[in-house]
């Protein structure tokens, strides 16, 4: 099944394929971590109707039943289409000051510019977290911004 990835410039991204009846699917990405499900229409291609909408909560709980995995891949590949944007890797290690502590408490994207997409935690990946989301000693928060903001957001983490 082919995947068409499209950049929408200030709003996210957008993922269109064709599923196993004829359909056309979109999901857009949404910067804000919101999501939409959108089906195109037979008669206008052009034309997207809104199946539902996710929040990033809710967004989260699907992406984890549907395979998580793959959406910090697809913000990694996000990073090498704009330029001066860079995705990287910052490791909670145990025992650190936000080992067991909110995503929130430690401001981040507050005080870098720089957003943390995803914790990494095993096997599993939490998309999207929330500031109530809790880090623990052996995540790994992937890393949006630049790459002055992704230093700044391994220094807060490391202390």
């Amino acid at each position: 099944m082919d995947v068409t990835e499209v950049l929408l410039p200030g709003v996210g991204l957008r993922y269109e394929f064709t599923n196993h009846r004829g359909d056309r699917i979109g999901v857009v990405a949404r910067r804000t971590g919101d999501f939409e499900v959108v089906v195109y229409g037979a008669d206008d291609p052009d034309e997207g109707r809104s199946v539902f909408e996710l929040n990033d909560e809710e967004a989260d709980a699907v992406a984890e039943i549907l395979g998580a995995p793959r959406i910090a891949e697809r913000f990694a590949d996000l990073t090498k289409e704009v330029p001066g944007l860079a995705s990287g890797q910052v490791e909670v290690r145990a025992g650190s000051a936000y080992d067991g502590r909110p995503l929130g408490d430690t401001r981040a994207r507050t005080r870098t510019g720089a957003s943390v997409v995803a914790v990494v935690r095993g096997e599993e990946v939490i998309a999207s977290p929330t500031p109530r989301t809790v880090l623990r000693g052996g995540d790994v928060l992937v890393v949006i911004g630049t790459h002055e903001g992704i230093a700044g957001v391994e220094q807060i983490i490391r202390g």
